[in-house]
């Protein structure tokens, strides 16, 4: 199974003996379960930061606790896709973590820009909704082309943001694709459909793990991966949203 999701790649199932007993087996409904907590365990440090930015107005007292929430999830990641067992822990933790960085990320774009954060949650769990449907409807089929189209994109996307960071460090802002213009719009209505596209990845791949016998642990791994896709769509929609609103 390819998939763009670095966390949800086809060599997952390497090695991994299928599981008989179906109450050690990975399901579908078990991955929903954990997701579900998972998205609860990231809201309750997101309101924080987000309070704690709007009693006291200033950035600078979020920034910390986002930076911290940011790097700290990005290691507990790395952590989870090489230690998959260890996902009934790390992947709570992944989530507690990235809370603090998008409670934090929120209020700022919120600050600036009002309303914008309810538009992206809404349009972000509007597009899981029917992305979900369409690929459980049968409407939306992953071939091997459909995943090779999806995960050739998301590679292009990670060197443009890689060679963007780089240029970052010696003081160079790479054009056009960060701004509010034509192009750095375009950019973004791409990348987030890249990104939604991801989403049917993850649904294949929880799909296919039930299927094939995964151990039970696996549900925490798959819901991380899904997890991990739905911030980054959710991050995408509001920088989209964000270069909108600054035309106004």
């Amino acid at each position: 199974m390819r998939t763009a999701n670095p966390a949800l790649n086809s060599k997952t199932f390497t090695n991994m003996s299928r599981i008989t007993d179906p109450s050690r087996m990975m399901t579908i409904q078990g991955t929903v379960n954990k997701t579900a907590l998972m998205l609860f365990l990231l809201l309750i440090p997101a309101a924080w930061t987000w309070n704690m930015f709007f009693s006291t107005e200033s950035s600078s007292a979020v920034m910390p606790w986002m930076l911290g929430g940011f790097i700290g999830g990005f290691v507990v990641a790395i952590i989870t896709v090489f230690k998959k067992e260890w996902s009934p822990v790390t992947a709570p933790l992944y989530s507690v973590l990235e809370g603090l960085a998008l409670g934090g990320l929120s209020a700022i774009f919120e600050a600036r820009f009002p309303g914008i954060v309810i538009q992206a949650v809404a349009l972000t769990f509007g597009t899981l909704f029917c992305l979900l449907t369409a690929y459980r409807s049968g409407l939306i089929k992953v071939t091997e082309n459909f995943k090779l189209g999806v995960v050739s994109a998301t590679g292009g996307i990670a060197l443009i943001y890689f060679a963007s960071i780089i240029l970052r460090l010696f003081g160079i802002n790479m054009p056009f694709i960060h701004e509010s213009g034509l192009i750095g719009i375009g950019f973004s209505v791409f990348v987030v459909i890249i990104a939604a596209l991801n989403l049917v990845l993850d649904f294949d791949f929880i799909e296919k793990g039930s299927e094939a016998g995964a151990p039970k642990f696996m549900e925490w791994y798959a819901a991380f991966g899904l997890m991990v896709t739905l911030i980054w769509l959710y991050i995408e929609i509001l920088r989209l949203l964000s270069k909108l609103a600054s035309r106004r």
